[in-house]
C-alpha cells in the first residue's frame, strides 16, 4: 500500500477556539500519521511533531485583502502538493470553498471542518446555492454540535458528521494556576469575563448595553478579553455611557484561564457560533454561564439551561434580568455548574480525537 500523507488546510491562524482546535487535532495525528503536511501562511509560534512538514511559503506578498492573500498563498501550495499525485487526504479547517475546489479538480480527497453555523456566512440567495453545490463535492463534512448538523442539512440537503471540540480539563487547570496581577479590584464585587474577537459575530455591544442598565444596581466588574475591528468603538460606548470604572478591555491572551478562574460569572453575547470553545473552558473551571441562544452550540453545551443561563439573543435587556437573577443568590445555582462540569465528559480529549482518526483512515485509498 501507498504511503499515507495527511494535508492539513489552515490558511490564516487567528487564534481563539479556532486555533486551539487546530493544534490539539495535528498533535494527535501526529502519533498516528508518518508524514503530514502543514499548510497554512501565518507564523505558527509553536513547536510541532518532527514528521509535520510546516509549509508557510509566499508566493504572492501583496494584496488588497491581508486574509484574502493567505488563502490565494495557501491554496497554491494546496495545489502544488496534489498535482504529486501521492496517496493522500486533506483535511481543511478553512478556506474550505478553495480547497474543496482543488480536490475535486484533481481529484483527491477532502474532509472539511466547519467552524460556525451557518446563519453567519449564508445570508443570501446566491451565497447558499453556491454554497450547497461545491460543499456538496467534499467527501465528509465534519460540524461541531449537533444543532450544527441539522442547520447543515435543513439548509444545505447535506449530511455531515458531528465531533465535538476536544477539550483537555487537565491542561486548562494547570494553566489557570499562572499567577498574574489581579484583573478585578474589588473582592465584594460580581466578577464578570468575557472572551472573543472584537467583532459584530460576538455582539459585545448587547453586553454594554446590559452592563449600562445595571451600573447603578448591581456592584459589577467586568473584563472584555480579546481584538478586533470594533475595540475603538466599544472603547467609544464605555467612555460615554461613563462605564471606565467598571468594564476594562485586556487585549487578546494565549492563555486566558488565569483571567477566567479570577472570575466569577463567564458571559457569552455571539450572535451565531459553532461551539464556542470558551465555554467549555469556562465550565472546567468551574464558573457559572450566561450565553445568548444563538445558533449553534451555546444550547448544547448548556442542556438547554440546565448547566447555565440562555437569554434571547441580542436582547440586552433580558440578559439584565439574568445577570441580577444570578446575583441575587449565587449560591442557590452551584447545581448548575456541577451539571455542566459533569456534562463535560461528551467533549473528552481522546474521544473526540479518535474520531478525527476514524474518518480519515476511511479515507484513504
Amino acid at each position: 500500500m501507498k504511503q499515507k500523507e495527511l494535508i492539513l488546510f489552515m490558511p490564516s491562524i487567528e487564534g481563539g477556539g479556532v486555533e486551539k482546535n487546530l493544534f490539539l487535532i495535528i498533535d494527535f495525528l501526529s502519533t498516528k500519521y508518518n508524514e503530514i503536511k502543514f499548510i497554512t501562511t501565518s507564523s505558527v509560534n509553536r513547536n510541532l511533531y518532527k514528521n509535520v512538514t510546516l509549509l508557510n511559503r509566499k508566493y504572492i506578498r501583496f494584496f488588497l485583502n491581508k486574509r484574502l492573500t493567505k488563502i490565494i498563498n495557501s491554496s497554491i501550495e494546496l495545489f502544488i502538493q496534489l498535482i504529486k499525485k501521492k496517496n493522500c487526504v486533506v483535511l481543511s479547517f478553512q478556506a474550505n470553498l478553495f480547497s474543496i475546489i482543488l480536490t475535486s479538480f484533481l481529484n483527491s480527497k477532502i474532509i472539511v471542518r466547519l467552524n460556525s453555523s451557518p446563519t453567519g456566512w449564508t445570508n443570501n440567495i446566491i451565497k447558499k446555492k453556491l454554497f450547497k453545490l461545491i460543499y456538496k463535492k467534499s467527501d465528509l463534512i465534519i460540524v461541531n454540535s449537533l444543532d450544527f448538523k441539522k442547520e447543515i442539512f435543513n439548509k444545505f440537503n447535506l449530511k455531515s458528521t458531528c465531533i465535538y471540540n476536544p477539550i483537555d480539563k487537565n491542561n486548562i487547570k494547570k494553566k489557570s494556576k499562572l499567577i498574574i496581577k489581579k484583573p478585578f479590584k474589588n473582592n465584594k464585587s460580581l466578577k464578570i469575563i468575557t472572551i472573543g474577537r472584537l467583532v459584530n459575530q460576538k455582539d459585545h455591544l448587547t453586553l454594554l448595553k446590559s452592563i449600562n442598565l445595571l451600573k447603578n444596581i448591581l456592584n459589577l466588574e467586568v473584563i472584555i478579553l480579546g481584538r478586533g475591528l470594533n475595540e475603538t468603538k466599544l472603547k467609544m460606548y464605555i467612555q460615554k455611557n461613563d462605564l471606565t470604572k467598571i468594564i476594562k478591555i485586556i487585549k487578546f491572551k494565549k492563555n486566558p484561564y488565569p483571567y477566567i478562574r479570577h472570575s466569577d460569572l463567564m458571559i457569552l453575547t455571539s450572535k451565531y457560533e459553532g461551539l464556542p470553545n470558551v465555554l467549555l473552558e469556562g465550565i472546567a473551571l468551574k464558573k457559572f454561564i450566561i450565553s445568548s441562544n444563538c445558533p449553534t452550540g451555546p444550547r448544547e453545551i448548556l442542556n438547554n439551561g440546565k448547566g447555565g443561563f440562555l437569554f434571547k439573543t441580542g436582547s440586552y435587556y433580558d440578559l439584565a434580568k439574568k445577570i441580577i437573577k444570578y446575583s441575587k443568590n449565587r449560591n442557590r445555582y452551584t447545581n448548575k455548574i456541577n451539571f455542566a462540569y459533569k456534562k463535560l465528559e461528551r467533549f473528552g480529549l481522546k474521544k473526540q480525537l479518535n474520531k478525527y482518526y476514524y474518518e480519515i483512515e476511511k479515507k484513504f485509498k
